[in-house]
């Protein structure tokens, strides 16, 4: 792999400033924002005055854990335009959940919020190793995800040319990866694999590709997963982060020449680490529940928003600003079986670990008698898809499940291609408890 480390006169002079400036802007930024939000929607009005705070009581940093947090819910109660802090006139832009538990959550941008966003993006871009000129591969999904429109304008804003394919058709993404000799793409990793899976299958040589960057975002990977993709495409793989409520894409990004964990962006959003039980503030370093208070949003401000990503806070490496950890798991797809606490990162970790099998997996939950139990659906390598290899593997895996995790598991090993594929982010756990 090519060294791709920007330079460092490219960079916003905010990214590489002391903390004590870092500090003072968030202050400034956030009392702006409480009082925004106090003043412009009626659920936060209501809320602080319940709690008993008042946008003058932000005296500190530390004053914010005083005010109540906003949850997922709280959109929903509020849909569609609850919650905008500007006249609808004003919403440049809306975007949206899928809808798929009920109704969607509806995120809105006025126009200087959208050109916040771009400025993000291409910041996380440029930290990426993606550099003014490069082509940019977008198979993030368009419309109303944040996803594709959210990378669009933001490779545009870094004057990058811009292959806006979306997800899908991924054989027709491998022709055009070739013809169009993008050096960056921007996708969901469990996509990134498919991409990997349709190139093997046209004889194409992925490590002889022009991709020299890969920025995964929009679901949770493995350094795993990461290890097994740069190998094969001989490529920067960059974890970018972000979620719709707070942005989209670009809160936070890896820097590609350290890729110790995506830097939050903290001149735009104040980063919390809760205990995810109590609500009480955990110190940097401490694992808990990731929160974020937006500090420039103007359509839809966010205060003390709960993500329900589980990581840490690190300090800043390559830049000033502090890292996260990359997500360990969400608070609301933990999987609890027979008192063991079981994310699906874990069992990515041991599937990546165990040899003649694909990356590829799908984790289904189902009753046994009165029990709750879990089944692993994974994949031989062409390699070793033979009957003994088979058997052999998924002796290993749920060994290393068992050993690792401490959860029994029964192991499916298919064909090559058995394990349901995504065309953007990926199903990774299916729960049919409920069934039967």
């Amino acid at each position: 792999m090519i060294d791709l480390t920007p330079d460092r006169k490219t960079l916003d002079p905010i990214e590489i400033a002391s903390r004590d400036e870092i500090g003072a802007l968030q202050l400034d930024r956030l009392k702006w924002s409480l009082k925004h939000a106090y003043d412009n929607v009626p659920m936060y009005r209501q809320r602080f005055d319940e709690a008993g705070v008042h946008p003058d009581d932000l005296q500190s940093l530390s004053d914010l854990s005083k005010f109540p947090f906003t949850y997922k819910s709280d959109l929903r109660d509020n849909y569609p335009f609850g919650l905008f802090a500007v006249p609808r006139e004003q919403i440049a832009r809306v975007h949206a959940s899928s809808g798929t538990t009920g109704k969607p959550t509806v995120v809105g941008y006025t126009a200087n919020d959208l050109s916040n966003w771009a400025d993000l993006v291409a910041r996380s871009m440029r930290a990426s190793g993606t550099r003014p000129g490069d082509v940019v591969h977008i198979a993030y999904g368009y419309g109303l995800f944040t996803g594709g429109l959210g990378a669009h304008y933001g490779a545009e804003r870094l004057g990058c040319t811009v292959v806006p394919i979306s997800g899908g058709m991924t054989e027709r993404q491998v022709t055009l990866i070739q013809d169009f000799q993008p050096t960056t793409i921007m996708v969901t990793p469990s996509y990134m694999l498919n991409i990997l899976e349709a190139c093997h299958k046209a004889g194409i040589d992925p490590r002889e590709t022009s991709l020299q960057v890969g920025i995964f975002g929009a679901e949770p990977w493995t350094d795993s997963m990461r290890s097994e993709v740069e190998a094969a495409f001989d490529m920067h793989a960059v974890d970018i982060y972000g979620l719709s409520e707070i942005m989209g894409p670009g809160v936070a990004n890896e820097c590609v020449e350290t890729k110790d964990g995506p830097v939050i962006w903290e001149d735009h959003f104040y980063p919390e680490i809760i205990d995810p039980v109590t609500g009480e503030v955990l110190p940097d370093g401490e694992m808990g529940e990731l929160v974020f208070t937006t500090l420039t949003k103007e359509g839809l401000p966010m205060v003390r928003y709960r993500t329900r990503d589980l990581t840490q806070l690190l300090p800043g490496t390559a830049r000033s600003m502090r890292r996260m950890a990359k997500i360990t798991g969400r608070s609301d797809d933990m999987m609890i079986l027979r008192g063991v606490n079981v994310f699906p990162s874990q069992i990515e970790e041991q599937v990546m670990a165990t040899g003649g099998l694909a990356a590829h997996y799908q984790i289904e939950l189902f009753k046994s008698g009165r029990m709750d139990a879990m089944r692993v659906m994974v994949e031989a390598e062409a390699s070793a898809a033979d009957e003994a290899s088979r058997n052999a593997a998924a002796r290993m895996l749920a060994k290393r499940i068992k050993d690792i995790v401490g959860v029994s598991t029964e192991i499916v090993v298919g064909d090559p291609g058995s394990v349901e594929r995504s065309q953007g982010k990926a199903r990774r756990v299916v729960d049919n408890r409920g069934e039967g």
